[in-house]
C-alpha cells in the first residue's frame, strides 16, 4: 500500500466532505429521516457519502470500500478495505452541536492502519502521515494544500488523577459506574470520534464506550489514538479491538493511554 499517495486523498476527500456537510449545517433548515434501525439521517449524510465513495473509488479501484450509508458495502469481506462514517455524530448535528465528524480509514488484516477524522464545525483535524505518526492540522483546511501540523500523543496519566471523556448522546448507567471505579480529576463529553482524538492529544486519558458501535464509528479514531501511540481493546477481556467483523459491529471497548490502570469490567 503507497501511504504517501492514499493519505493526500483522503484528507482532501475528508476536507471536501465537511465543505459539503457545512452548507447543509448553517442552511436554515433540513430533512431529517429515520433508517430501518431507527437511526437518523440527513441529507448531509448522503451527499457526503457520495462525495467520499467516488472519490475513494476513482483513486482506489482496486481497494474494497465499506460506507455507512450503502448497505450493500456491508457484505465487503477482504484483508484490505477503506471505511467510511461520512458523518459521524448524526445526533449533534441535528442539534447543531457541532461535535460532528467525517471519518476515513483504512483497515490492514484487521488492524486500523490510516485514518482521517474532521470536524468541521470545531475546525479541527486529525489524520495519520504516510508513515504512521497522528498530526493534528492547524487550518486553514484547503484540500489541496496541506496546513500547518503539530505532532500528538498521548498523555502520561496520572491514575490518581484520570481525564476522562465519554459519549454526549449515549451516556447511561453502566457506563457512569464503570468510570466510578476510577479516581477521575475532571470528566467531560463529547461527540462522535472526536473522543478518540482528545485522547490521541493528551486532553483525555480513557475513553469506555459501553454502548452500541459499528466499524464506521470507530476505525478513522483509532487509527488516529494508535499513532499517537494509544490504545483500543475489547470490555469484556481487554484485547485489541479487531475489525473486518461479519456485520462490522463492535463489542463495549475502551480507548485509553498507555500508563492507565485499567479495571476490570
Amino acid at each position: 500500500m503507497n501511504y504517501s499517495e492514499m493519505m493526500p486523498v483522503l484528507r482532501r476527500l475528508a476536507i471536501e466532505a465537511g465543505d459539503r456537510i457545512m452548507q447543509i449545517y448553517n442552511s436554515a433548515e433540513f430533512d431529517v429521516k429515520l433508517k430501518s434501525d431507527e437511526s437518523p439521517v440527513t441529507a448531509a449524510d448522503e451527499a457526503a457519502d457520495a462525495l467520499i465513495a467516488e472519490g475513494l473509488r476513482e483513486a482506489f479501484p482496486d481497494v474494497a470500500l465499506v460506507t455507512e450509508e450503502q448497505s450493500d458495502s456491508h457484505e465487503v469481506t477482504a484483508d484490505v478495505f477503506l471505511i467510511v462514517d461520512p458523518l459521524d455524530g448524526t445526533k449533534e448535528f441535528i442539534h447543531r452541536r457541532g461535535d460532528f465528524t467525517v471519518n476515513i480509514a483504512l483497515v490492514e488484516e484487521g488492524v486500523p492502519t490510516r485514518g482521517v477524522v474532521y470536524a468541521p464545525a470545531k475546525e479541527r483535524m486529525f489524520y495519520t502521515d504516510s508513515v504512521g505518526h497522528s498530526v493534528e492540522e492547524i487550518g486553514p483546511f484547503d484540500p489541496d494544500t496541506p496546513g500547518e501540523t503539530r505532532k500528538i500523543r498521548v498523555s502520561e496519566p496520572d491514575n490518581d488523577a484520570l481525564l476522562v471523556v465519554a459519549s454526549k448522546s449515549h451516556r447511561d448507567k453502566a457506563t457512569d459506574d464503570y468510570i466510578g471505579k476510577y479516581a477521575c480529576a475532571d470528566m467531560r463529553s463529547a461527540g462522535s470520534s472526536l473522543k478518540f482524538c482528545l485522547v490521541a492529544t493528551g486532553e483525555a486519558d480513557l475513553y469506555p464506550r459501553l454502548g452500541r458501535t459499528m466499524e464506521w464509528d470507530t476505525a478513522a479514531g483509532h487509527a488516529v489514538l494508535a499513532g499517537a501511540g494509544g490504545r483500543v481493546v475489547r470490555f469484556d477481556d481487554h484485547t485489541p479491538l479487531a475489525y473486518g467483523k461479519a456485520g462490522f459491529a463492535n463489542p463495549f471497548f475502551i480507548a485509553y493511554a498507555p500508563g492507565v490502570d485499567l479495571q476490570n469490567s
